[in-house]
């Protein structure tokens, strides 16, 4: 996972309005997947269209939904961040993928066998902690790569109760708050950024639940 900035709190979430989000995102999802579970996941990864170069440039509809998710956790996160990371723009990548891509990714950056569920790499290094803040959260922000392993997600969806889609998302949200410095160093640290992770879902209507275990 991404190496952190700084670690999960628990502090009471803010209620104001808050402004919106103008997020540049890059989606993928790997067209070796297979269709069962491209399927199953719902609006997050609806099944691609036959090769057309006449809909290469149209909207995608699921990256459509993806920007519309993340630009609203996104605002909702702005008061918990530190000033250096809040901004009126961010860009991020978030990509679906199987097994093999991921576990290889897991093996190459974490020095682990096998695959994981979810992996964030962060645009920002340690430097960036002491950022100044730019006036008005000028220039946009690019804050790295979110990759998540849909056959992973299938496979453990059921042992945490929910379906494909309520997995997708809650493991999107975990990437994020990674991306954006969040770790989960000790048990109550882990606790505080889960429940943030339910947060941001049902802020969504997708209400995870069971018994959670950081990424492996």
């Amino acid at each position: 996972m991404a190496e952190p900035h700084w670690v999960a709190d628990s502090s009471p979430r803010p209620t104001q309005p808050v402004a919106p989000i103008d997020l540049d995102l890059a989606f993928v999802a790997d067209s070796d997947l297979a269709p069962e579970l491209l399927a199953a996941a719902g609006p997050w990864c609806a099944p691609p269209a036959a090769n057309n170069q006449a809909n290469e440039h149209a909207n995608d509809p699921v990256e459509q939904a993806w920007q519309q998710l993340l630009a609203g956790w996104l605002a909702q996160l702005q008061a918990e961040l530190p000033a250096a990371l809040q901004r009126a723009a961010y860009s991020l990548g978030l990509s679906l993928v199987g097994d093999a891509a991921i576990a290889e990714l897991n093996h190459d950056w974490r020095a682990k066998d096998g695959p994981t569920d979810v992996l964030a790499f962060a645009a920002m290094d340690d430097d960036n902690e002491d950022m100044p803040a730019l006036p008005g959260g000028d220039a946009t922000l690019e804050l790295g790569d979110i990759m998540i392993s849909l056959e992973t997600a299938a496979r453990q969806a059921p042992e945490h109760g929910h379906s494909l889609e309520q997995e997708l998302l809650f493991l999107a949200s975990h990437g994020l708050l990674h991306l954006l410095g969040w770790d989960h160093p000790d048990a109550p640290s882990l606790a505080a950024m889960l429940r943030r992770q339910d947060d941001l879902c049902s802020s969504v209507n997708v209400q995870a639940s069971g018994s959670r275990t950081p990424p492996r």
